[in-house]
């Protein structure tokens, strides 16, 4: 935990000079051109949570797609919405783990939480794409 904690701090440096402001005081960030340091993490967050919407909406129509095809399958063949809950379930600190070994790119620097949730919208992106593509392959 002690070694996780300069990260967390990183991490958590840009909002928390937000935090306990109310929304209309908080400095308008131009996320089409960021100038800060701090402007550029900020955007990049907000990247990775837009992604990460556009993910959790993707798995819901891959897994709804998986529990239709469990629905045409006989009992032992059944296993679709299993194997991409656990592939899902996977995947997350997977993608995790990645990003914070980027991260190491700029270790201890203001660029490092800006580097991980780039790394997270990218590959969070990349993991939409899949679960669409499971959503719709195969006539689905």
């Amino acid at each position: 935990m002690i070694r996780k904690l300069p990260l967390l701090i990183a991490l958590a440096a840009p909002l928390a000079t937000l935090a306990g402001v109310p929304a209309s005081a908080q400095p308008k960030v131009n996320c089409a051109d960021p100038v800060t340091q701090m402007e550029m993490t900020y955007c990049a967050e907000l990247d990775w949570q837009a992604a990460d919407k556009k993910l959790n909406a993707a798995y819901a129509t891959a897994m709804a797609a998986m529990r239709q095809t469990d629905s045409y399958l006989d009992g032992s063949m059944k296993g679709a919405a299993d194997a991409l809950k656990a592939a899902q379930r996977a995947w997350i600190p997977f993608r995790d783990k990645a990003c914070a070994s980027y991260g190491f790119l700029a270790r201890g620097g203001t660029m490092e939480p800006m580097l991980i949730y780039q790394c997270r919208a990218d590959l969070t992106r990349e993991r939409t794409a899949d679960l669409k593509e499971l959503a719709t392959g195969l006539g689905n």
